[in-house]
C-alpha cells in the first residue's frame, strides 16, 4: 500500500528544488525555504514546532526556524526528504496519520503559491484518506462558525460541523477541502451553497488548525 505521506514529501522536496528558495507560497509571508524549515523544525526539533500553538515557546520556535532556514537551500531540502527515526511526527508509526494531510497542504502552497496552477488528479486512496483529514479538520476549525455546516465530499460523505443556525453546504473534492478549512479558502476549489453573508463569511473566517 502507497504511503502517500512519503510521496507527498517526495514531490514537495523536488518542487522546493525546482521553484527555488524565493518562490512564494500560500503561508502569508513565507517564501519556500521558509516552509521547508517549518517543516524541518517539525521533524526534528520537536519542542520548538510547539511554538505554531503554544505562545509562551513561540519566540524559541521562530528563532530555531529562522536558524534552520539560514541551511544552504539544498541541505535545508536534503534534511525535509527524510525525518530521524525518532522523529515524533516521522517516524514510521506515526507518519501516515501526522504527515499525510500536512505535506499534501504545504505541496498544494508551493503549488498554488503562483498563478495558472492546475488542481492534480489525485489517487483515489490518497483521496480517501484526505477526507478523512477533512473531517478531524472539520472538527477542530469548524466549530464555531455560526451555521449548520455540512461538508459533502461527491462520492466519499458528508460530515455535519459548525455551531448551528442556518444550513451551509461546502461541496468539494476531499483536497479541496482540506485547504479550505486549513485557512487556504482563495485557493481551494469548492462550492458553497447558503445563504451569501454566510458563505461570504466562510470564505474570508480566518481557519487554522
Amino acid at each position: 500500500m502507497t504511503r502517500h505521506s512519503l510521496t507527498e514529501r517526495a514531490a514537495l522536496a523536488d518542487l522546493l528544488l525546482d521553484v527555488g528558495p524565493d518562490a512564494p507560497t500560500l503561508c502569508e509571508g513565507w517564501t519556500a525555504r521558509d516552509l521547508a524549515a517549518h517543516l524541518v523544525v517539525r521533524d526534528r526539533a520537536p519542542i520548538a514546532s510547539l511554538g505554531s500553538f503554544l505562545k509562551p515557546l513561540h519566540g524559541y520556535g521562530e528563532r530555531t526556524r529562522l536558524r534552520t532556514a539560514a541551511l544552504p537551500y539544498p541541505e535545508l531540502i536534503a534534511r525535509l526528504r527524510t525525518a530521524p527515526w525518532w522523529s515524533p511526527t516521522g517516524n514510521v508509526v506515526a507518519d501516515p496519520g501526522a504527515n499525510t494531510g500536512e505535506f499534501f497542504i504545504h505541496h498544494e502552497d508551493v503549488r498554488r503559491g503562483v498563478p495558472g496552477w492546475q488542481p492534480r488528479t489525485l489517487d483515489p486512496d490518497l483521496d480517501a484518506k484526505l477526507w478523512g483529514n477533512a473531517r478531524l479538520f472539520g472538527r477542530l476549525t469548524l466549530r464555531r462558525f455560526p451555521a449548520a455546516l455540512t461538508m459533502v465530499a461527491p462520492g466519499h460523505g458528508e460530515f455535519t460541523g459548525g455551531a448551528g443556525g442556518e444550513p451551509v453546504r461546502l461541496i468539494g473534492a476531499p483536497g479541496e477541502l482540506v485547504l479550505f478549512i486549513s485557512g487556504r479558502q482563495r485557493a481551494a476549489r469548492v462550492q458553497i451553497d447558503g445563504p451569501p453573508a454566510l458563505a461570504g463569511r466562510l470564505r474570508t473566517t480566518g481557519l487554522k488548525l
